[in-house]
């Protein structure tokens, strides 16, 4: 049975490579050798793609370099180096497929939970439509408490398109944000 240091490698061919450090690291606060458990077997298949795709080179390894490459990938190119560090330094160590599925697993821990924010959005629906204009949703998110920019609204609407009235279905933008695909329409 491996412990909480072995790296884990998936392989193209749907096949698990293991390898047992040479030296014992001291495990970090929080880090679980059960990360696994955490999560259902297609969402690792999922952050196994998305560590894939951001280890450009192919080493195993997230480093400055794959993040940069990943920026510029996105259409982000004028990166801060102070900024990668500040990334790399959340890890406790190089980060590997496991490191990186711990650190997503830590993220998700604090996350709210689908009916906390769902509320949050019914506030502003008293009607229980289950969607609300794309104006007045940018105009609260922009004007009150923890305000998004003008970008953060582009990128959330780029990603979650009004429909053709002009609304949000922040239903369906919950059920994505809490489980990762678009929910079945009733």
């Amino acid at each position: 049975m491996p412990d909480g240091n072995t790296a884990f490698w998936f392989q193209q061919d749907g096949s698990v490579e293991t390898q047992a450090p040479k030296k014992a690291k001291k495990r970090s606060d929080g880090a679980s050798s059960n990360v696994f458990s955490m999560f259902e077997q297609a969402q690792i298949q999922e952050f196994k793609e998305a560590f894939t795709i951001m280890d450009q080179n192919r080493d195993g390894f997230i480093d400055k370099n794959d993040l940069r490459d990943t920026f510029a990938a996105l259409g982000r190119l004028n990166v801060k180096q102070e900024e990668i560090d500040e990334m790399l330094q959340e890890a406790p160590g190089p980060v590997n497929f496991t490191v990186f599925l711990t650190m997503f697993g830590e993220k998700l821990k604090g996350a709210d939970p689908e009916e906390t924010i769902l509320n949050a959005f019914k506030v502003f629906d008293p009607e229980g439509k289950g969607t609300l204009k794309k104006d007045f949703i940018t105009e609260m998110l922009t004007t009150q408490a923890d305000r998004f920019s003008a970008e953060e609204m582009e990128q959330m609407f780029a990603a979650f398109p009004p429909d053709v009235a002009g609304n949000l279905d922040y239903k369906n933008l919950v059920h994505i944000i809490t489980h990762g695909e678009e929910k079945d329409q009733e």
